[in-house]
């Protein structure tokens, strides 16, 4: 577990110095190499596509098509932004889903991540396969960027 925890540790150092170099993160996006540190892409390649990992899309549970959204966040394409950024969560009150410039303390973040202070289970709650160190690194980065829609 330890050498885990050591990789673990060099990869978030990396991040720091990889979160000025868009261009960089994009090489650590594995099963989705066109992922870049913008809503869009990761609307398009996350939220709402399944990638080569056979991880499901976000959208197969947090959608309003035919059922009501799962913990209350739709994800599809009209309604994600607003849902999310600067949106308070519903499981933690005290979080926003994505705090604009704070991903440590973005919800979506903790429950990508598997935070132990998230309610519920990690996402997708399937039990994976779940996001990348480096899919997750990019989210990051788009939350520190400001959160921008773009």
């Amino acid at each position: 577990m330890r050498p885990r925890l050591l990789y673990a540790g060099a990869l978030i150092a990396s991040g720091g110095w990889l979160a000025g170099c868009d261009e960089a993160l994009s090489t650590l996006a594995g099963p989705t190499p066109e992922l870049q540190p913008t809503f869009s892409s990761i609307q398009q390649l996350v939220f709402e596509a399944t990638d080569s990992t056979g991880r499901a899309a976000c959208t197969s549970c947090h959608t309003d098509q035919g059922r009501m959204p799962s913990a209350g966040l739709n994800l599809r394409h009209e309604t994600a932004y607003a849902a999310l950024v600067g949106a308070r969560s519903g499981q933690r009150s005290d979080l926003m889903r994505v705090a604009p410039g704070d991903p440590g303390n973005s919800y979506l973040v903790h429950k990508l991540e598997g935070h132990s202070q998230m309610t519920g289970q990690r996402m997708p709650r399937t039990g994976g396969p779940y996001l990348t160190e480096g899919q997750v690194m990019i989210i990051r980065r788009w939350i520190e960027r400001g959160a921008p829609n773009d």
